[in-house]
């Protein structure tokens, strides 16, 4: 706790005492140690021990860019505090590489040299008085994606792994492109604001005395990360470093994948698992990019409770005694959403939830829907269609659900069919096949599948998005030629959805989704052969019939034992502007706070930024962003701003990156960094 803040205290302890944690916390503070790697680097780790007796016990590692000591010390802290206590692990939190107070240069995410200090912060785990010798890894997003990496190097203690809300492919599926095409509104976010958390000072209370010298050599080696994403606008080796598609087979370790309807990483999770030799497992809820004990939206579970069941199994005898061990339940547990009415802040979906023995189920089927009469349907894009999408990959608010489709939709190519006899089960990849032409060499193709009610609400159920430029290779892309009909096969992403009698099946096609995705140079126009057009939906027959439910954990209220919680918080603001007579739209997003955080310090933070496009040239694209940090200790007061400012014309993107450092009040470092980058058929 900290001591001068009274209120903290207040509600912390009477949180405390409504739970069991309470006495065990007061003896769990975590151990903070430097463990040194193999070129001498020192990553700051918190060691969580169990309070359950003494011996040999396995380890967990997670392993992040976040700064564990400040920005995210409140954050899943009462999972590690469970995985030691309740489940007899011992946790480590891992400062990577650069970041917070490990030293070193944060030179890009997942460097080469995160595989290797992973490695050795494993064998080092794996070698410690307490240990057993097996090692386990697992956590959300960023923590999730290096334990799959991690587990493709197979080091010889990794013994199992929980990848929460990852992706096997950092180009198709991660906050940087989709279909080949520019992420807009991400650039507000994740890949902004990493360049001004990368460029913040270790905590003086851990680093020791040379943490100012610390800082100095961060901003004169540091460079923004997003300067390499925007360069790289094609796959290849790049985004295949790092990415487990498709060589699923170097993960020998068993594999814990879990996901959500409405996150951005849904599409890591059939695919993945069909693909995966390795015993596996996965969890597929209704959540968000956010703990499934808290998301919007819910119903909630009790992670925790199921990777001790999980970690339990694999890391505490041997490998010969684990491939004897016959798991209690199938390997897949999902929820089965039922047509639910969309809302921008969702608490809570319809549904229910399934167990299946294997992807894909064989009663799944192939349901082809197609449309009569024949001739071409043309539609203009307009290149703010989308807004009502918001983006593809939601966690707290701003980042929140799709509204009401129906404004998008007007501004689309839409083709319905009616669910007049049974429901409608989807689940999986639904695919898209027409037969098309625009006129223009760039332009891309979106595809929305959307739950019409009785009464014309429209509910986004999935997306799905192709830069055509990339319609036959994302490494080789080449232009298309105006006029030219030809054949599109384009995927949505992984859903599940149940639609009912009385509702409509819709497809909204158009040539935008903006602001999630940055529009292409010059409008055009879509033509689309009727008669080729057909739905192919993956659909579960008889719903379901003959497996049985899961009753999921139910956690009790989140205890906040150990961090404070946020003091204050900035209003959160969502909003999409339109300025009628200079023809342009604008999505801005703002939120952040004050918190208590660890060594008797403070944070404040800022996360602000926009997006916007001219509707009568969308060429003319923008992308501006702020990002602060403000870090109080007793040793000393330190603030970093980035701002980020990005144009576009038909040719280049114009990048300028500023980076204001203050230590007590008085500028301590500056950086600038101006990039013209060309538009590579994008």
């Amino acid at each position: 706790f900290c001591p001068n803040i009274i209120t903290d205290i207040r509600i912390a302890v009477q949180r405390c005492f409504q739970h069991d944690l309470y006495r065990r916390v007061k003896s769990m503070k975590p151990t903070r140690l430097t463990i040194t790697v193999r070129d001498g680097i020192g990553l700051a780790a918190d060691i969580y021990m169990p309070t359950n007796g003494v011996g040999k016990f396995p380890a967990l590692l997670e392993a992040l860019p976040y700064r564990k000591d400040d920005l995210t010390a409140s954050s899943h802290s009462e999972e590690y505090l469970r995985l030691a206590s309740e489940g007899n692990f011992v946790v480590c939190r891992l400062d990577l590489r650069g970041t917070g107070s490990s030293q070193g240069v944060a030179t890009d995410e997942y460097p080469l040299s995160e595989l290797d200090d992973l490695a050795d912060v494993i064998n080092w785990l794996a070698t410690q008085p307490w240990s057993n010798g097996r090692v386990g890894m697992f956590g959300y997003s960023y923590s999730g994606f290096n334990s799959l990496q991690a587990a493709c190097t197979r080091p010889k203690a990794l013994k199992a792994i929980c990848a929460i809300y990852a992706t096997d492919d950092r180009y198709t599926d991660d906050g940087h492109y989709m279909g080949g095409s520019l992420r807009a509104i991400d650039l507000v976010d994740y890949c902004h604001y990493m360049t001004a958390c990368n460029l913040l000072p270790p905590v003086p209370a851990v680093f020791g005395d040379d943490w100012l010298e610390e800082w100095k050599m961060r901003f004169e080696k540091n460079q923004p990360w997003l300067l390499n994403w925007l360069e790289q606008q094609h796959d290849g080796p790049y985004w295949r470093h790092g990415s487990l598609r498709p060589d699923y087979e170097r993960i020998e370790c068993p594999t814990m994948i879990v996901a959500g309807w409405a996150d951005g990483y849904r599409n890591n999770t059939f695919r993945t698992f069909e693909a995966l030799k390795c015993e596996k497992s996965l969890l597929l809820g209704p959540w968000s990019h956010s703990s499934p004990s808290t998301s919007r939206p819910g119903p909630h579970i009790d992670l925790v409770a199921e990777m001790i069941v999980w970690f339990n199994r694999w890391l505490r005898n041997s490998d010969e005694a684990n491939k004897k061990t016959v798991p209690s339940e199938p390997p897949i547990r999902i929820f089965i959403r039922h047509s639910t009415r969309p809302s921008p802040d969702l608490a809570m979906f319809n549904g229910e939830w399934r167990y299946e023995d294997s992807w894909p189920p064989k009663r799944l089927q192939t349901k082809v829907l197609t449309i009569s009469g024949s001739g071409v349907d043309v539609i203009t894009t307009k290149s703010d269609v989308g807004a009502a999408a918001w983006n593809s990959c939601a966690g707290g608010l701003p980042w929140g659900q799709p509204d009401d489709q129906r404004e998008d939709d007007a501004w689309s190519l839409t083709y319905e069919w009616p669910v007049d006899k049974n429901s409608i089960e989807v689940i999986g990849h639904a695919l898209a096949k027409l037969r098309l032409a625009v006129d223009q060499p760039v332009a891309s193709l979106s595809v929305k599948l959307c739950d019409v009610f009785p009464d014309g609400t429209s509910a986004l159920v999935t997306r799905g998005f192709l830069n055509l430029c990339h319609r036959k290779s994302s490494t080789n892309p080449t232009a298309l030629t105006p006029g030219k009909f030809e054949d599109i096969t384009i995927e949505f992403e992984a859903t599940s959805w149940v639609f009912p009698v009385g509702h409509k099946i819709r497809l909204s096609i158009t040539g935008a989704d903006w602001p999630n995705i940055w529009s292409p140079p010059q409008q055009f126009s879509l033509q689309v052969e009727r008669q080729s057009l057909e739905l192919n939906l993956s659909v579960v027959e008889g719903q379901g019939a003959g497996t049985p439910m899961f009753a999921p954990v139910i956690k009790p209220d989140k205890t906040q034992a150990l961090e404070p919680t946020t003091d204050t918080s900035l209003p959160t603001e969502w909003r999409v502007e339109r300025d009628i007579l200079r023809r342009i739209t604008t999505a801005r997003t703002s939120y952040g706070g004050h918190s208590s955080i660890r060594d008797a310090g403070t944070a404040d933070e800022l996360y602000a930024g926009e997006v916007g496009v001219s509707t009568v040239d969308p060429a003319n694209s923008w992308v501006t962003a702020t990002t602060r940090y403000e870090l109080a200790w007793p040793e000393a007061t330190c603030l970093v701003e980035a701002r980020l400012q990005m144009n576009s014309d038909t040719e280049t993107f114009q990048v300028t990156i500023e980076v204001d450092a203050k230590l007590d009040g008085v500028e301590f470092a500056k950086r600038q960094w101006k990039r013209v980058i060309p538009r590579r058929l994008l």
